[in-house]
């Protein structure tokens, strides 16, 4: 098949933008190295997830079998993973928000249970997803709302589950992630009876070729003999498919766009992540991400025999001095005792010239080109990508390699952007707290870009 190019394919796009920052690889490092060790909880906590769940404590109240199912899965949580493959927003590329998620059922587990118990993943509304951190913790359909908090979701949501996709955090099963996402078939044209690819817009491919086997195994997972089965494809448009037996080989599927007459049957939802093509495979396909770039799981999955070389880090934009014309003449600037200093004028004249622009006069260029870094830096846009991100460590590491360790932020957009994130953490405190209101107004900074009241379907996609 051919390959595609960024240019004009807003998703590509997005999604490199989004493999980038999103899941830095100090994470997933971190999280693997802990998970490997078979400390659940520590890994969980380097990969930005908050844990409301114990195992110890739900013996108690829920019976020893449950809360054996329950460390079991934990124990499998690769939580790095799961944040790769969280559902997100265009055109940020942050997590979904306000979202709760089913990782696994027991069905009729426990002690006198009226309904299954769901082991369940949650994002914080947008008004407090500073850190964009991930909560796990139990729903009880006995008692949906207990526990809940101030989440204004808390009842698992049927088109985003995975529960029927554990190849997407559990690290013992992500190598079905190839067969799950149709990596060994090349995209159809709507061959039988389904839509084409890019039915639910240009640059929003659907995995057509999966539905019909993903149909049936929802039908199976929700004990019902046949279909229909209600494709959500964004906000506004709904196809339904009805999977018709092919004798040994896989169903075929029907596909229309006309709601069948069920009065009162509430028809299974097709996944979300069963809905769409999977973007770290378009973008290998197009060539413009190299399998060590995404997470190790997927890469070992997709491009398997391949070495897994792991992406670098943040450069270091101030590692070799900075060249500065000066009064004509090219002068350096870089780090020293982590501060960035001129390195071509004596610390006399630098007092003479810093005297100079505190009475209003025009200080040296070296001395308005630290100024200026310090201000509005080139890196700006990483740093504050970064931040959106929740990775806060990273950010610091550029501003310490740009400025120093030791440097004093002066007055502007940078100091203003770390300033913002603190405040954005603060909100995100009283929230898991319980302490805050629905939207707290001082405490709302707006994050540049955001289309929070109108989030896209599914990963962006």
């Amino acid at each position: 098949m051919g390959t595609w190019t960024a240019d004009g394919d807003p998703r590509l796009s997005f999604w490199l933008r989004v493999r980038e920052f999103a899941v830095p690889p100090s994470v997933i490092a971190a999280a693997t190295a802990r998970r490997l060790v078979g400390d659940w909880s520590a890994a969980c906590a380097a990969a930005g997830v908050d844990v409301d769940v114990s195992p110890r404590a739900l013996a108690r109240t829920h019976g020893r079998e449950l809360a054996a199912l329950v460390r079991s899965d934990l124990r499998r949580l690769a939580p790095d993973l799961l944040r790769w493959h969280w559902p997100r927003i265009a055109p940020t590329g942050l997590l979904r928000p306000g979202l709760t998620v089913t990782l696994a059922r027991y069905g009729g587990a426990g002690r006198d249970r009226d309904g299954p118990v769901h082991l369940v993943a949650r994002t914080p509304p947008a008004w407090a997803d500073a850190g964009q951190r991930i909560g796990l913790a139990l729903w009880d359909a006995s008692r949906p709302t207990a526990g809940a908090g101030l989440h204004p979701h808390p009842r698992p949501h049927r088109r985003f589950r995975l529960d029927l996709h554990r190849h997407l955090w559990d690290a013992l099963r992500a190598d079905e992630l190839r067969m799950r996402c149709g990596a060994d078939v090349l995209p159809g044209d709507g061959a039988d009876g389904l839509p084409p690819p890019d039915t639910a817009g240009p640059g929003y491919p659907c995995a057509v070729d999966r539905w019909a086997a993903e149909a049936a195994i929802l039908l199976r997972a929700e004990e019902r003999p046949d279909g229909p089965v209600e494709v959500r494809l964004g906000a506004r448009r709904r196809l339904y498919l009805d999977p018709v037996p092919a004798g040994d080989g896989p169903p075929a599927v029907h596909v229309t766009d006309v709601p069948p007459s069920r009065p009162g049957v509430l028809l299974p939802v097709l996944p979300d992540a069963a809905t769409w093509a999977l973007p770290d495979l378009d973008l290998l396909r197009a060539r413009l991400i190299e399998p060590g770039r995404l997470h190790p799981l997927v890469a070992a999955a997709l491009a398997p025999g391949l070495p897994a070389v792991g992406p670098s880090g943040a450069q270091d934009p101030a590692g070799r001095p900075r060249v500065v014309e000066c009064r004509g003449a090219r002068h350096r600037i870089g780090l020293v005792d982590g501060v960035l200093v001129p390195l071509d004028h004596d610390p006399e004249e630098i007092r003479r010239e810093e005297l100079l622009a505190a009475l209003t006069g025009t200080p040296l260029p070296c001395l308005q080109v630290i100024d200026e870094v310090h201000r509005h830096p080139e890196v700006l846009d990483d740093v504050r990508a970064r931040l959106d991100h929740g990775d806060t460590a990273g950010a610091l590491a550029v501003v310490e390699g740009l400025l120093g360790p030791e440097a004093l932020l002066r007055a502007g957009a940078l100091r203003d952007e770390l300033a913002a994130a603190a405040d954005r953490r603060v909100t995100h405190g009283l929230f898991r707290a319980g302490l805050a209101g629905a939207v707290p107004g001082p405490l709302l900074p707006v994050r540049r870009g955001s289309s929070r009241g109108h989030p896209r379907h599914g990963q962006g996609r």
